[in-house]
């Protein structure tokens, strides 16, 4: 089924409605405005696809993925030191992550919160997941000496 011979009902379009209802059951506000990016996302790459045709959509796909995650690597293992948290946990690296970083930027833009003191709690979890990590690898070190 299309929409303009464009738009395809598709597992782009499922995994779109699933991230979207995620997003809005976790906040309905920012959920909202992440369920908008993410049809935003679908619309633009399924347009994107239709121009490019097959092959060369999925070559762009496949370059632009082994681009951004290249850049997810390097600039953990440079800048923090530390394996990405997609190692750890893949829902989390996959549907938290996104969400964490759009309330940044509401709450950086726009004073946004979920709930009073929100920022608070999540400024306090990762200072204490910072000391944490810290003292782990301080001990690590340690040990080798």
């Amino acid at each position: 089924m299309t929409l303009d011979g464009v738009l395809r009902l598709n597992v782009g379009f499922v995994v779109t409605v699933a991230y979207a209802l995620f997003y809005i059951c976790l906040d309905k506000k920012s959920g909202f405005v992440a369920a908008l990016m993410c049809f935003s996302c679908w619309v633009g790459s399924s347009v994107l696809a239709a121009r490019l045709g097959p092959s060369l959509a999925v070559k762009v796909g496949l370059a632009s993925q082994l681009l951004c995650w290249t850049g997810q690597f390097l600039g953990h293992g440079l800048f923090e030191k530390r394996a990405p948290a997609l190692l750890d946990n893949l829902a989390q690296a996959f549907l938290m992550a996104p969400f964490f970083v759009l309330l940044e930027v509401l709450q950086s833009v726009f004073g946004y919160e979920p709930y009073p003191g929100f920022q608070a709690r999540v400024n306090a979890k990762v200072e204490s997941g910072i000391k944490e990590w810290r003292e782990k690898k301080q001990i690590k070190k340690n040990k080798l000496t």
